[in-house]
């Protein structure tokens, strides 16, 4: 079974990146990056595969463009 994840930036600063991220452009969780770390954290507490999917596509992306991405898509 597939699955597609989107994420949107809505606030960066210093210390942290915020994304909202959900399942088919329905963005009802918060994942929270830390730019200078990259170690991610989502806000409700449960990191499964789509916040573990959308955060490597946030990191590739960064990695590729050397900037976080203002959005993201993740599909399989």
């Amino acid at each position: 079974m597939g699955m597609m994840v989107s994420a949107r930036r809505v606030g960066a600063a210093a210390h942290e990146v915020r994304y909202e991220f959900g399942f088919a452009d329905r963005f009802d969780r918060i994942l929270v990056l830390d730019p200078r770390t990259l170690r991610a954290r989502v806000e409700d507490g449960h990191f499964d595969a789509a916040a573990s999917a959308i955060t490597a596509k946030i990191v590739s992306s960064w990695r590729d463009l050397g900037d976080l991405p203002q959005r993201v898509l993740f599909a399989s």
